[in-house]
């Protein structure tokens, strides 16, 4: 009995190491923001705090009934209906290779003195993060070196860094699609945008005959962008839309505003491009956007606008959904101006540009026309989602869990509009589901409360001719 009372001591703490991994992977292993930032407290409950609790407890044979029977199973179901289920790392190989490790030998210790049962559980849960957080960061001082040496190895290489509150990841794409035309041009994949994230894309990926390297760069907390900056120096910096996008983290728009203006700091930065939005000084090396900028035409086929440059007005078109794209597209075209590529080439390249994946994405399939929005997080562009969308002349149905990491007010502007101007709306998730439903007519709403069962009740709740929009799409640990 001794023996399986043992087993299942290590059991429970190799699964109470996997959940913890687990959530410090989506939190971007911030143990602070896994405590104080989760949104489902609940699942602290269940999964992690529960079980501990219940070992104290209960006796050996009752609690391996709760352990076997409930815990285990139920478990293990969690993990199986997770849309963003734990990625095995290096990282996360290493914290469970050193968790199962200590577990032995802590067990092995107990068994020897027989007076440490109190201790059993919390001990090598806290030696197995104290060692992995201080290996990682050993680790990523000699890759960061090692990427810095890299990345200066690089001859004629210029760099172009990009943040903003929301818009960094479809002016990065933008950017490098009309720049490839001309250069040999690399940029960071996907929405990576941390430090971690560039040093092991630096190491791993960027080809060393890149010409020009786009990156961009993302912020929890201030110094973040700072850093980046620091580590890619670049010549060309681009600050888009600044708006109370994670106002959670950052507290006020001015802490905001002053972190994103940490990608100024670059010491060889030739031109700054940033929008009219962040309140700063002019200088000789500062472009301001979008002047003069003048939507013409904006709907489902695409945006039709114009600028000045050099004192003449140009007339751009391409075939991308959303008003609010014209800022962004003005700043990928001054920066291919002021990089060497002539008008009528970034004309000819805007002409055929393709859609962001999952950004105002129109995808026509099985009669229905579906607009994939689901990476846009941010009021502006939900709303212009919105009202794109209800220029289509037949049924509307929009399907979103809300704004993530915003203001109650903010959500109730968006179910206001939402409720003007769509047939029917699925609510994902439970985050926002009060303040939606609220302000949304109930003859019009559905509430999913699994995401694995969105496909099926789509299948049942529209129809050929319908249009969906998909707005936002939080994962379920939100």
């Amino acid at each position: 009995m001794e023996y399986f009372n043992i087993f299942t001591h290590i059991i429970l703490i190799m699964a109470l190491g996997w959940y913890l991994i687990t959530n410090l992977q989506w939190y971007n292993y911030k143990l602070e923001r896994v405590v104080l930032k989760h949104h489902k407290w609940q699942w602290h409950i269940t999964y992690f705090v529960a079980p501990i609790v219940l070992f104290y407890l209960l006796p050996d044979m009752y609690f391996a009934i709760y352990f076997y029977l409930l815990f285990l199973t139920s478990f293990i179901l969690w993990n199986k209906k997770l849309d963003r289920p734990l990625v095995l790392t290096g990282r996360v190989k290493r914290f469970l290779a050193i968790l199962l490790f200590t577990t032995f030998a802590i067990t092995a210790l107990c068994l020897a003195s027989e007076s440490c049962h109190s201790t059993a559980v919390f001990i090598p849960l806290f030696v197995a993060f104290g060692i992995s957080h201080l290996l990682e960061k050993i680790f990523f001082i000699s890759f960061k070196h090692k990427a810095k040496e890299r990345f200066q190895a690089i001859p004629n290489l210029k760099t172009i860094a990009i943040t903003a509150s929301y818009g960094k990841t479809s002016i990065k794409n933008y950017l490098y699609q009309v720049l490839k035309r001309k250069y040999k041009v690399y940029k960071t994949p996907r929405s990576v945008n941390t430090m971690g994230g560039i040093v092991l894309d630096v190491n791993r990926d960027l080809p060393l005959d890149t010409q020009i390297y786009i990156a961009e760069a993302g912020a929890r907390e201030k110094g973040d962008i700072e850093e980046i900056t620091m580590f890619l120096e670049p010549e060309y910096c681009i600050l888009g839309s600044v708006g109370e996008q994670h106002i959670e983290y950052f507290k006020t728009l001015d802490n905001i505003i002053h972190t994103k203006m940490e990608i100024l700091k670059s010491p060889k930065m030739i031109r700054g491009f940033v929008h009219e939005s962040v309140p700063m000084k002019e200088y000789k090396t500062i472009t301001k956007f979008p002047d003069n900028l003048n939507v013409t035409m904006s709907n489902l086929d695409g945006i039709w606008f114009d600028i000045i440059i050099d004192g003449e007005q140009q007339h751009f078109h391409a075939p991308i959904l959303g008003s609010f794209n014209a800022i962004n597209l003005t700043a990928v075209i001054l920066t291919a101006y002021e990089l060497g590529m002539t008008i009528d080439e970034i004309k000819m390249a805007l002409k055929d540009l393709p859609q962001v994946e999952h950004r105002l994405q129109k995808i026509e399939a099985g009669g229905k026309v579906i607009v994939d929005d689901s990476f846009n997080g941010n009021l502006e562009g939900m709303l212009e989602a919105v009202n794109i969308c209800s220029t289509y002349e037949g049924r509307k149905v929009i399907v979103t869990p809300g704004l993530v990491e915003s203001t109650s007010e903010a959500n109730i502007l968006l179910a206001t509009e939402i409720n003007e101007k769509f047939d029917f709306v699925i609510i994902t998730g439970s985050l926002n589901t009060h303040l939606l439903s609220a302000n949304i007519d109930d003859n019009k709403l559905y509430i999913l409360k699994e995401k694995k069962d969105l496909e099926a009740s789509l299948a049942t709740l529209t129809k050929q001719g319908d249009l969906i929009l998909f707005a936002n799409d939080a994962p379920n640990f939100i």
